[in-house]
């Protein structure tokens, strides 16, 4: 009897193998997440957090300043380290990669939107949306590169309604326009989960309606939001709604 293939040694880059379970992976659960800053007295910003969050759901995450809003959405990007618990993101223990391994999963799964748009007023929104991919280590070498790189920007642009405006700087473009692109951008990705951070606070009346339409949009498509609001306007659009109160995170209704 002959031996079988030897095994193949796993890609450098590869994205970490999920935890062996059910079938149906929730995007997002949190067991028992703490996190704490400081020497003593030390402050526990986050206190023993449950969450799970289902691929296509959204929710808002309401509380005031200082409450651990941040500090939660910072652990979700895996911008920050729980000081104790477990994170499964899609399915993958997070807690366990190291920093490498980390941004590999953040870059695949993860879209940011902000509330400043942080567009690069001298290049166009094509220009700005395909910056993404740059950012995050993708190659600049070749026609063929490029070529891609702008469909793929071209196509986050029509998701959000924005492939009209192309050539257009910046500065040519209201606010709520601005915050689009700043979410084509995110999307250039094609990621699973957007999380947002006041992405309407810098915005009128009229353009946060229109981001809320897009975002709703999004979330009917299968993307998974989260945002951080001290909007009720804006919480009240998505399916779910939490709030932050020194560290504790409690469901409402």
């Amino acid at each position: 009897m002959t031996a079988g293939p030897a095994p193949r040694a796993p890609q450098p880059d590869a994205r970490p193998a999920p935890v062996a379970g059910s079938d149906v992976v929730p995007i997002v659960e949190l067991r028992h997440i703490t996190r704490e800053f400081g020497s003593e007295p030390r402050v526990r910003a986050l206190r023993d957090v449950d969450l799970t969050l289902d691929h296509g759901s959204s929710l808002a995450i309401v509380g005031v300043s200082g409450s651990g809003k941040s500090t939660l959405l910072n652990v979700l990007g895996c911008l920050d380290r729980p000081t104790s618990g477990t994170y499964l993101l899609d399915g993958i223990d997070v807690s366990r990669l190291d920093e490498r391994l980390r941004a590999v999963l953040r870059a695949e799964v993860i879209g940011f939107v902000f509330q400043t748009f942080n567009l690069l007023a001298h290049r166009s929104v094509l220009d700005n949306v395909m910056l993404a991919e740059v950012y995050r280590g993708a190659s600049r070498e070749g026609r063929e590169g490029r070529e891609g790189r702008a469909e793929r920007a071209l196509t986050a642009l029509e998701r959000v309604g924005m492939q009209d405006r192309a050539r257009f700087l910046p500065t040519r473009l209201s606010g709520g326009e601005q915050q689009r692109v700043a979410i084509a951008r995110a999307l250039m990705a094609d990621h699973s989960l957007l999380l947002c951070d006041e992405p309407t606070g810098n915005l009128d009346s009229a353009n946060t309606d229109s981001v809320l339409a897009l975002f709703d949009g999004l979330s009917a498509g299968g993307l998974t939001l989260v945002i951080v609001t001290h909007e009720e306007q804006v919480a009240a659009h998505a399916q779910r709604r939490v709030r932050m109160v020194d560290g504790v995170l409690t469901e409402e209704t």
